[in-house]
């Protein structure tokens, strides 16, 4: 993949969720690359934000940190919310 392709994806992603609110939106931009992007792009994106992450928008910039490593066992912490509200649950509801 052409790295202004994968620059260009980021940073769609992240213009669909730049509605969501600062803090929500970079959750679920990482989200959203842990989930639809094969380790090949993961580490592409990585190797790309090493060099510098020219193209990359700030807020894709503030979600790599929640990016899971290709090869990473763990999975990021997601807030456990209301199923019909949608809203974060309270730690003594969850």
């Amino acid at each position: 993949m052409e790295i202004k392709d994968m620059v260009r994806m980021a940073n769609q992603i992240a213009d669909f969720f730049k509605g969501y609110g600062h803090d929500e939106a970079v959750k679920e931009v990482a989200d959203h690359i842990n989930r639809f992007w094969d380790p090949r792009m993961r580490s592409a994106f990585f190797r790309h934000l090493e060099s510098g992450g020219a193209g990359f928008t700030d807020l894709v910039k503030d979600a790599a940190p929640l990016v899971r490593k290709p090869g990473s066992a763990t999975l990021p912490m997601r807030e456990p919310k209301d199923r019909k509200t949608g809203l974060p649950k309270e730690a003594h509801e969850a």
